[in-house]
């Protein structure tokens, strides 16, 4: 037992130590729930930011798995960015949150649409949660930027 409130104090004690948090909003005076927002930078493709909503609980073993992305360019986007991230259908996770205690997570994966020079960012819960998986997307297009190619140069 001594250990289980040790890990959850602890547990508590890192969440509030969030250096990507960048707001905090109350769900009410009765509530231990509030609404967090995230900042994220794509780690390859650093033109790029994401904020993320998410509900966080502080006296719960599992956070809701509800949340919100929205990301745009906010920097430069170069054609080497784009080389060196992972092209298949499936794409890159990269950001990962736990939401539980039970082994749900948050992830962010980013999948690049060829077709339409657009990398989406796709925000979603790795556990069923009331039937279904929540999830949500954000779209960065590349039109604009050092790493747009023409599209009579797009393959098929």
């Amino acid at each position: 037992m001594q250990k289980m409130m040790f890990v959850l104090g602890l547990s508590l004690f890192l969440s509030a130590c969030d250096n990507n948090e960048v707001g905090d909003i109350s769900l009410g005076l009765f509530t231990t729930q509030d609404i967090k927002l995230n900042i994220l930078v794509d780690p390859i493709v650093t033109g790029v930011t994401c904020h993320v909503a998410s509900i966080e609980a502080d006296l719960s073993f599992s956070d809701p798995s509800d949340s919100s992305i929205s990301c745009r360019q906010t920097g430069e986007i170069t054609a080497e960015m784009i080389s060196a991230i992972d092209k298949s259908a499936g794409g890159d996770v990269v950001f990962k949150k736990s939401k539980s205690v039970f082994f749900k997570n948050m992830k962010i994966r980013r999948i690049y649409d060829p077709r339409s020079q657009t990398l989406m960012y796709v925000s979603y819960s790795t556990k069923e949660t009331s039937g279904s998986f929540k999830h949500s997307l954000s779209t960065v297009p590349l039109w604009g930027t050092k790493a747009y190619t023409a599209p009579s140069a797009i393959p098929n």
